[in-house]
């Protein structure tokens, strides 16, 4: 049997906190049902509560913007709810954004503006709901996005309910350094957890509610029911939808821990190609004597 979501067990049971609520609700494509039918369309469906807005983390809430890519808010003609960015909204672009488009990235993602709930988004609305797909690793912008989103709740005195998804790189392995709080918080990075992480969305929140939210928030969690800590994301009988245009696989989501820290480099992490984050490269790295050393320091562990 595949593991029941988040969004499967709310259908089954809505909570009291939503009944009779004007809901705004924090997704992307990866917020849908064992089904995959998405969870925008089941919560305006729902006859208890009224779904009043869409708000979309880093990628836009269609998946479809590039990595730091800025976001507009717009008024989606389909469904016929505002969708407010929480990726760039408040942020004015230097002259020529693309002469440096790194360095202009980096600095954006160590910045708070543009990335939060501003109070004029939240007017008329009583609850907010998360239901985003994690990937298991620190610096992946959507958790950093749930808790802005969580302190922008409990200052404008609503309810914060999340819909807990796996971890697609199982929920026991806890790998890499632990970020140095509060030195080196960011949005890349907010509190001081290991880089491989361990935790679902749901644990996050409940551990950055009850730590490091400057004010909490009424925090509710619709479990999960059947996931194991061992699962890896190929064992939980779920279809995989993208996360991000770079993150195409449940395979992408197991390198990426390592993967990633090739940003920090010149070298090329292999976005933009079929495997991103399983290849790398640049044009002035030697690939057979690199090969070799690869190989050779292999041997030697």
């Amino acid at each position: 049997m595949p593991v029941q979501l988040g969004i499967d067990a709310l259908l089954g049971e809505v909570p009291a906190v939503l009944r009779g609520k004007r809901v705004g609700l924090i997704t992307n494509p990866t917020g849908v049902d064992g089904r995959l039918r998405p969870t925008v369309e089941l919560l305006r469906a729902c006859a208890d509560f009224q779904l009043v807005a869409l708000y979309g983390p880093e990628h836009g809430v269609r998946g479809n913007a590039q990595a730091g890519e800025f976001v507009d808010y717009f008024q989606d003609e389909h469904l016929g709810l505002p969708v407010f960015s929480l990726y760039g909204q408040a942020l004015k672009l230097p002259a020529a954004p693309l002469a440096d488009i790194d360095a202009t990235m980096r600095s954006f993602d160590t910045q708070h503006a543009g990335k939060t709930v501003e109070h004029a988004m939240l007017r008329g609305v009583e609850t907010l709901v998360f239901d985003l797909q994690d990937v298991g690793t620190r610096v992946y912008t959507y958790v950093a996005t749930m808790a802005y989103a969580m302190q922008a709740a409990a200052e404008a005195g609503i309810p914060f309910v999340v819909l807990d998804r796996p971890n697609p790189i199982n929920g026991v392995h806890m790998e890499g350094p632990i970020l140095e709080y509060p030195r080196h918080s960011s949005f890349i990075g907010l509190y001081p957890v290991p880089l491989r992480h361990g935790m679902t969305t749901g644990e996050l929140a409940r551990l950055f509610n009850a730590r490091f939210l400057a004010r909490r928030v009424d925090l509710s969690v619709v479990p999960m029911r059947g996931w194991k800590r061992t699962d890896w994301y190929e064992n939980t009988g779920l279809p995989w939808v993208t996360p991000s245009p770079n993150m195409p696989t449940y395979e992408t989501a197991r390198v990426y821990p390592g993967g990633c820290l090739l940003e920090g480099t010149l070298a090329s992490e292999g976005r933009g190609t079929t495997r991103p984050f399983e290849i790398f490269g640049a044009p002035w790295i030697d690939g057979h004597a690199l090969a070799k050393r690869i190989s050779l320091r292999g041997a030697l562990l």
